[in-house]
């Protein structure tokens, strides 16, 4: 069986307050985007994985979509199975793509081995393996807030649009992103601005507090986030801690022509996101 994980953006991020367990109280909302993974499943003898496309830094088996079959094999009798991921979403981008691999390995062991996990179960074992895993267990906008595991669907009037999503050779440190944050209460949420106001306003009132103190440390990620609003981009910003930023347009627009990033991974396209009503 062969699914696609999708990436997702952040429409503003901001941080709240420093947690007790050592996370951060978070509001944000997850936007799924379709720059996907490739990753198979199939029952075996033995268990294995691998996988080919971009590299995957780190130990091999500490991947998260190992993790995903430990966590299940905890709770019930699986059979070992080959899983291969063809990585295609950058990482160290703040897209999600390792926490979108490992919620889609969870949904294909819940359909191969028919455990009949409801949504809600699946959403409790993803946030066990990282923050934003959740969100990918169900395929449309939702708000997140405590770590970025509660969720809420929301209405997101990104139907016609157009996204640009850039992911420049630049490694943000999330840990380093985190450690420099100064936690603050927002004068509005970020569901708030997205639901009520109109996309043009955006730019004003919708940010990410990653901004600034990455901005800082790696000043070519803002001139990046410029040059889309140069391009012309209603509105354009960072996705989670950085380094991917990403432009949502009224129209289509031509990459090879009108884009030049030297050493980046460019993603363009409609979302595939289905509007959800409150």
């Amino acid at each position: 069986m062969v699914v696609f994980p999708p990436c997702k953006i952040n429409l503003g991020l901001s941080v709240l307050s420093k947690r007790t367990d050592g996370y951060h109280n978070l509001e944000t909302c997850f936007f799924p985007l379709p720059w996907h993974d490739v990753l198979e499943a199939i029952k075996s003898e033995s268990f294995a994985f691998t996988s080919s496309g971009n590299v995957i830094p780190g130990n091999a088996d500490e991947n998260l979509c190992i993790k995903a079959y430990r966590l299940l094999r905890q709770d019930f009798d699986l059979s070992p199975v080959n899983i291969h991921l063809h990585k295609i979403i950058p990482t160290g981008a703040g897209l999600g793509g390792g926490s979108s691999d490992a919620a889609y390995t969870l949904r294909l062991l819940n359909e191969i081995f028919s455990l009949q996990l409801s949504r809600q179960t699946l959403m409790d074992y993803a946030a066990r393996i990282g923050s934003d895993c959740a969100f990918f267990v169900q395929d449309g906008p939702m708000v997140g807030t405590g770590r970025g595991e509660i969720l809420r669907e929301i209405s997101v009037p990104l139907h016609d649009k157009y996204f640009v999503v850039v992911k420049p050779g630049i490694h943000v440190s999330t840990a380093d992103a985190f450690s420099d944050i100064k936690p603050a209460a927002t004068a509005r949420s970020n569901a708030e601005v997205v639901r009520e106001y109109p996309v043009t306003s955006w730019k004003e009132y919708l940010k990410n507090d990653f901004e600034e103190t990455v901005f800082k440390k790696h000043p070519a990620i803002k001139v990046l986030k410029e040059k889309l609003y140069s391009f012309g981009a209603i509105y354009a910003a960072m996705s989670g801690s950085g380094s991917a930023v990403f432009g949502i347009f009224d129209t289509e627009v031509n990459i090879s022509r009108q884009f030049q990033f030297p050493g980046a991974a460019v993603w363009s396209g409609f979302s595939e996101a289905s509007r959800i009503d409150d």
